[in-house]
C-alpha cells in the first residue's frame, strides 16, 4: 500500500529516484522525501543479504533464503560477487580459495561465475539480481515502477568497477543516474540532518567517514557547510564538499572471516591429521559452512568477550574451540593497520584544504565498524569519540536516497563535490606516466594535455589510459587502449596529439584526441580491458526485458514454494499432534489440502514451469484459511498447559 506522504513524492514531475546501497554483505534500497530519508522494508526486512542462488530450471532465489541455505548449495550461491565486480581473473586469484562457487576467466579477461550446470555468468549479472531484488522491494512498498536510482559505490573503486556498477543497473532494469562515492552518501545523511537541526547557523565542520564494510575500506575527509538562513528566510545551501579520499578494495569484513576461517581450518587438519591449510582442497560446502561459522564468531565477538565453535568432523570427533577477543583483534591487527594507514594519506592530502583545522567528527559506517578494536583505534587516530548514531548498516543508503532526493528537486538547497580517488593519465614513451588529472580532483573534471609523436612517418597513435598513482605504466592499472588512425605521415615531433580527459558526476571517464595539423579525431568512453563490452551488455539487458515477464513468474513460485514449505511443516506439526481431538470431516479436509498443496511444491521444486502460480497460491491459501480452526485449538491447548 502507497501511504499519503508517498503519494506525494511519487507525484513530482521530477520522476520517482531511490537511493540504493549495492553492498559486498547486505544491500539496501532507501528513498528521501518530507518525512527525511528512510530505508524501505520493515526492520531486518529491509536489509537484503548480497547471496543469489541459482536453481535448476533458471529459478533465482536472492536474500536471506539464499544466504542461510547456501551451506547446502555452495556450488550454486553466489556471496561477496561485490568483490568481483570490474575485476580480472587474476585480480581476484587470493579470494578464490574462499569461494564455495567456481570463478573462472571469461572473455577479455573478466571473471565468470560457473555453475554446474554449464552457465556462466559475469559479476555484473549477479549483482543484477541483487538489484532487481531491491527494485521489486522498493515498487511493493511506493505502489509505483521504479526505474531511475542512485547507486553507491566505494569511494576508491576504479573506473572499470564504477562501469560494472553502472552495467549491473541497466541488467536490472534501472537507470543508474548518478554513482555516489559511499563515504560520501553516509556524510549527506549525517550532514543533512545537522544543517535540518535546529543549529541552523552551526558552524562548518571537518568530517571524517571510516567505511569498513563487507568486502571493501573507504576514508573520506568532508567539509560540511551549513548554508545558514537565506535572504528568503528559506536556508541558504548546505555545501559537501570532499577533501581527500582514500581506501582499499581488498579490505573489509571478508578479510576479518578469512583470518578467522585459517584459524579453524589449520587447527581441524591437526584434529583430523592431514593438512587444511589449502582451503582449496577442502569441498565447497565445508569452506562454506567455515565461512558461516567464522562470521558467527566475528559477530559474537562484537559483544562478548569469548565464542565457543562446536563442529562435527564425523567419526563420532568434535572439535571444540573456544576464540577470545584478545585471539581476534591479534588476528586482525594488520589489517586495521592498514586501514590506519589508509586514514593517514587521506589526511595528508586534505592537509591544506583543512587549514590547520582539527577532525570534528569522525563518522562509522558498514557493518564491520561494530568490533571494539575499530572504534578504539578509530577514536584514538582523529582523537575524537566515533559518532555511531546513525545504523552503520543503513546510514550509506539513506545518503544515497538523499542525493536521489536533490536530483529529483525534492530537496534542495543542497550541493554536493565530490572527488576521483586515483590519479589519471596516458602512457608514454619509454612506459612512463603523464598524468593528466590528480587523484583528489574534484568532479565533474576535465584536463587537456598535447603529445607528440617519437617516430618518422607515423600514421597511428595507440593511447593506453592508466589509473594509479605510480610513474611507471606496468605499475598501473590498465583501464583500456583506444587508437587515433590516418595521420598524414610527418617527421617525429611534428604532429600535435590533443588528448581530452572528461570526468562526469558518476567518476567515469571519457578520452577524447585530435591531431590538430590534420584533423583527425577519436573520442571513446573507456571500456576496460577485462570489463564488459557494450554489446555484452545491451544483450544482457535486452535477456533481462525479454524474460521479465518469466523471470517474475519463477520468483513468485519460489517465494511460494519457502512460505508453504513452512505452511506444511507448522500445520502438519499440529495436526499430528491434535489429530485425535478434531473431528474427522475437518481431520479428512485438512489432509486433502495438506496433500494438494505438497504436490504442488514437489513439482515446484522439480520445475517452476510445472505449476501454474496463481493455482499454486490459491492451493496455499486454502491450507491456510483451512487450518485457522486448527491454530485455535493448538492456542487454546497451549492456554492450559500454562494455566
Amino acid at each position: 500500500m502507497t501511504d499519503s506522504n508517498d503519494a506525494n513524492i511519487l507525484g513530482s514531475a521530477h520522476g520517482l529516484i531511490v537511493g540504493i546501497d549495492l553492498g559486498t554483505t547486505n544491500s539496501l534500497v532507501a528513498l528521501c522525501d518530507q518525512r527525511g530519508a528512510r530505508v524501505l522494508g520493515e526492520g531486518d526486512d529491509a536489509i537484503v543479504p548480497s547471496a543469489v542462488r541459482y536453481e535448476d530450471g533458471g529459478a533465482v532465489v536472492v536474500g536471506r533464503v539464499a544466504l542461510d541455505e547456501a551451506p547446502s548449495h555452495p556450488r550454486t550461491t553466489v556471496t561477496s560477487v561485490k568483490r568481483l565486480m570490474g575485476r580480472s581473473i587474476t585480480d581476484i586469484e587470493p579470494d578464490r580459495k574462499y569461494l564455495g562457487y567456481e570463478v573462472v576467466e571469461g572473455p577479455n579477461g573478466t571473471v565468470r561465475v560457473a555453475l554446474p550446470d554449464g552457465r556462466r555468468l559475469s559479476p555484473e549479472e549477479v549483482s543484477a539480481a541483487v538489484l532487481g531484488e531491491l527494485k521489486a522491494k522498493a515498487e511493493a512498498a511506493l505502489g509505483q515502477a521504479v526505474r531511475k536510482a542512485v547507486v553507491t559505490v566505494p569511494a576508491y573503486f576504479d573506473d572499470a568497477q564504477r562501469q560494472a556498477t553502472r552495467h549491473a543497473g541497466r541488467i536490472a532494469g534501472l537507470e543508474v543516474v548518478r554513482i555516489v562515492n559511499e563515504p560520501t552518501a553516509a556524510a549527506l545523511a549525517y550532514g543533512i540532518g545537522t544543517a535540518r537541526s535546529s543549529e541552523r547557523n552551526a558552524k562548518p565542520q571537518t568530517v571524517a567517514v571510516y567505511d569498513l564494510g563487507g568486502g571493501t575500506f573507504d576514508i573520506s575527509i568532508l567539509r560540511l557547510t551549513p548554508g545558514g538562513d537565506g535572504a528568503d528566510g528559506s536556508g541558504g545551501t548546505d555545501f559537501f564538499q570532499v577533501l581527500a579520499t582514500a581506501g582499499d578494495t581488498r579490505l573489509g569484513g571478508d578479510d576479518i572471516d578469512h583470518a578467522i576461517v585459517a584459524l579453524l581450518a589449520s587447527e581441524i587438519g591437526v584434529e583430523i591429521g592431514r593438512d587444511t591449510d589449502a582451503l582449496e582442497s577442502l569441498p565447497p560446502a565445508t569452506r562454506r559452512a567455515l565461512l558461516t561459522f567464522a562470521r558467527n564468531v566475528k559477530h559474537r565477538l562484537s559483544v562478548d568477550d569469548a565464542a565457543s565453535v562446536e563442529i562435527a568432523l564425523g567419526d563420532e570427533k568434535i572439535y571444540r574451540r573456544t576464540v577470545t577477543r584478545d585471539e581476534l583483534e591479534a588476528m586482525i591487527g594488520p589489517l586495521i593497520d592498514r586501514s590506519i594507514k589508509a586514514c593517514e594519506r587521506a589526511m595528508r592530502d586534505a592537509k591544506r584544504a583543512m587549514n590547520g583545522q582539527a577532525i570534528d567528527a569522525a563518522i562509522l559506517v558498514g557493518g564491520s565498524t561494530r568490533i571494539p578494536l575499530v572504534r578504539a583505534r578509530v577514536g584514538a587516530f582523529f582523537g575524537v569519540e566515533p559518532y555511531a548514531a546513525l545504523d552503520p548498516d543503513r546510514v550509506v543508503a539513506m545518503g544515497a536516497a538523499v542525493q536521489a532526493s536533490i536530483l529529483s528537486g525534492e530537496t534542495k538547497g543542497s550541493l554536493l563535490l565530490d572527488v576521483i580517488p586515483l590519479s589519471l593519465g596516458v602512457e608514454t614513451v619509454g612506459g612512463a606516466v603523464a598524468k593528466l588529472i590528480n587523484r583528489n580532483q574534484p568532479v565533474p573534471a576535465r584536463a587537456v594535455e598535447r603529445f607528440s609523436t617519437s617516430v618518422d612517418g607515423q600514421t597511428n597513435i595507440k593511447l593506453h589510459v592508466l589509473q594509479g598513482e605510480r610513474e611507471m605504466a606496468e605499475d598501473c592499472r590498465s583501464l583500456g587502449t583506444f587508437e587515433l588512425r590516418g595521420i598524414p605521415p610527418m617527421p617525429a615531433g611534428i604532429p600535435k596529439l590533443e588528448v581530452t580527459f572528461l570526468i562526469d558526476a558518476n567518476g567515469v571517464l571519457t578520452v577524447g584526441a585530435i591531431e590538430q595539423r590534420s584533423g583527425k579525431r577519436a573520442q571513446i568512453q573507456i571500456v576496460p580491458n577485462h570489463g564488459l563490452g557494450e554489446d555484452e551488455v545491451e544483450r544482457m539487458e535486452a535477456e533481462s526485458f525479454a524474460h521479465a515477464r518469466e523471470d517474475m513468474q519463477r520468483h513468485r513460485v519460489v517465494d511460494l514454494i519457502t512460505n508453504s514449505e513452512l505452511d506444511l511443516k507448522w500445520i502438519g506439526e499440529r495436526l499430528a499432534k491434535f489429530r485425535d481431538e478434531i473431528d474427522p470431516g475437518y481431520r479428512d479436509e485438512l489432509d486433502a489440502k495438506i496433500a494438494s498443496l505438497r504436490s504442488m511444491v514437489d513439482a515446484a521444486k522439480s520445475d517452476w514451469r510445472r505449476v501454474e502460480p496463481n493455482a499454486f497460491y490459491a492451493a496455499k491459501t486454502a491450507l491456510d484459511n483451512a487450518s485457522v480452526r486448527l491454530q485455535e485449538i493448538s492456542i487454546s491447548a497451549s492456554l492450559r498447559e500454562q494455566a
